[in-house]
């Protein structure tokens, strides 16, 4: 008799978890995860579309913390204000003993990314940026690697001191603003996420249109999704998995579409390598520190 108790229980909780998704925990506390204006900045919409999805698939309240910074989003993260960010690969190396890596996105069939050197489409003179001495820059976050870490990497490699050679710069603390500064010329040139100028080429081609790529970096590691040291085990598995899953539904590659992504996958340390070589010049002086303004 004991034993056909169990059975029943067990042919209950199959068809429980036939009978659709997993319902929110309502004593439990949010998940939150930290954003900048690197996530596509004018689409509210779909984030509010893909806190739903989230939340049928981790049984939790999901909620997006968006700031400006990267600088803003990692300070919450440390002071456990938030539990996942989603941040460039210059702030992990940065506090890589501190956060975890949880996820990284495909981008084009792979883990990976490019900084563009970008300038106005009908500047047809400059071909590096050696050709932008005493003119107007702009970068996007002082912790960003393609926004201005990797910048420092092409002025090294000019032989010109980067404190001097711009006639002035400034940072928009968002890639698209890169793009809308050059292509209004309030900037002759910018550095700029190219992820984000290929996406914009699909959105906004009337704006991409009017600046010009002049140069590509080598790849990096695509920006990841990290972890606060106060996000537990299970939260962490929980975000991992919905967010391995999101190539397998048919609700979840529609979001995967607007965000021009694949999917995503465990993220392997040694893609930040590469950052990381460029991070420890930093740390000898051979490049500047980056400035501490977390605002625009």
């Amino acid at each position: 008799m004991r034993q056909g108790y169990i059975w029943i229980g067990v042919v209950l909780v199959w068809l429980a978890g036939l009978a659709g998704p997993v319902m929110a925990d309502e004593d439990a506390p949010p998940l939150r995860i930290g954003l900048t204006p690197v996530i596509l900045e004018d689409q509210l919409s779909f984030l509010d579309e893909w806190q739903v999805y989230l939340e049928e698939k981790v049984g939790r309240e999901v909620r997006f913390v968006r700031r400006n910074s990267y600088g803003e989003v990692v300070d919450l993260a440390l002071r456990g204000r938030i539990d996942f960010a989603w941040l460039c690969g210059y702030p992990y190396v940065q506090h890589e003993g501190r956060l975890d890596l949880l996820a990284v996105p495909l981008f084009e069939s792979a883990p990976l990314y490019q900084a563009y050197l970008i300038v106005p489409a009908d500047d047809d003179q400059t071909e590096s940026i050696s050709d932008l001495a005493g003119r107007v820059f702009a970068y996007s976050d002082p912790n960003s690697n393609s926004g201005w870490l990797y910048g420092q990497q092409l002025l090294d490699e000019a032989g010109v001191d980067p404190e001097r050679f711009f006639r002035r710069t400034f940072f928009t603390f968002s890639h698209r603003k890169v793009v809308e500064a050059v292509a209004e010329r309030v900037a002759h040139g910018g550095l700029v996420d190219g992820y984000v100028w290929e996406t914009l080429t699909r959105s906004r081609p009337d704006l991409t249109e009017r600046t010009r790529v002049v140069h590509r970096s080598e790849h990096f590691g695509f920006p990841p999704l990290v972890a606060s040291p106060g996000a537990t085990a299970d939260e962490r598995n929980a975000l991992r998995e919905a967010l391995f899953g999101m190539g397998e539904d048919a609700e979840g590659q529609a979001l995967l579409e607007k965000l021009n992504l694949e999917g995503f996958r465990a993220a392997d340390d040694e893609l930040y390598d590469g950052i990381r070589a460029l991070k420890r010049l930093v740390d000898v002086g051979r490049f500047p520190e980056p400035p501490d303004s977390y605002e625009p």
